[in-house]
């Protein structure tokens, strides 16, 4: 029974989407929880679907991540209010379209900022207290750092690259457990093996794992979340 009372997490791009499935499981498996996003509304909308006996111990943080004031900012609303932080979740993330030949040079630089250069600096931020209590780090990233995708080559090389720091992240720190899943990316059922697509309830579940302790022998894994997609060939996906 994966347990995480007592624990405190913070977890970005809590406004929507995976953030938010993440954050209302692990509030219903007892985390206290420092959310953050630049919807205010929607952060809003996360808390109150949060686990009550919990809501008193979520802190919002509106901002946008890649400004570095930001995430000092989550840091220390985490430390001030919590004293401590055993989890990260570095789940803020962004796409915008582009082939070689149509890219702007500002969109591949906003997109390794939100997706890459984002999780960076927040990890080595939280990478004291994290150290402190032997904690975790889960960075959600996507099948397309791993598969090569037409037009979207900046998320892809953002992806890529947030999956080369997980590695090397875990490499760099001793006792504590780096993970990563692959979030799916497409909505067509043809493009997955298991011939339908993830559920967000899925993706959370596999996070809050690899943030308990049931997960303590596991670091610098790319676990896919994708029924099966990145084992399929570029020509079956995109026939």
């Amino acid at each position: 029974m994966i347990s995480l009372i007592e624990k405190v997490s913070i977890i970005t791009g809590a406004s929507s989407g995976i953030g938010r499935g993440t954050a209302i499981l692990f509030s219903n498996l007892g985390s206290k929880l420092v959310i953050t996003g630049r919807d205010e509304q929607g952060l809003d909308e996360t808390i109150s679907k949060c686990c009550s006996n919990v809501q008193k111990n979520i802190i919002k943080v509106v901002g946008d991540i890649t400004n570095a004031e930001i995430c000092q900012k989550i840091v220390k609303e985490a430390i001030k209010n919590f004293g401590k932080i055993d989890i990260l979740i570095n789940n803020a993330g962004a796409l915008k379209t582009g082939s070689i030949q149509t890219m702007k040079i500002e969109d591949y630089d906003y997109l390794m900022n939100v997706n890459t250069r984002s999780a960076i600096v927040l990890t080595q931020l939280c990478i004291p207290y994290l150290i402190e209590q032997k904690g975790s780090i889960v960075n959600v990233s996507s099948v397309a750092g791993t598969t090569s995708i037409p037009d979207i080559l900046g998320y892809c090389m953002s992806k890529s690259a947030l999956d080369q720091f997980t590695k090397c992240a875990a490499l760099d720190l001793a006792g504590v457990s780096a993970e990563e899943y692959e979030k799916f990316l497409e909505e067509s059922k043809s493009n997955h093996p298991l011939g339908r697509i993830g559920k967000i309830e899925e993706c959370a579940s596999t996070i809050a794992f690899l943030a308990s302790d049931l997960a303590g022998f596991i670091t610098g894994e790319l676990i896919h979340i994708d029924g099966g997609r990145h084992i399929m060939s570029p020509s079956e996906i995109y026939r």
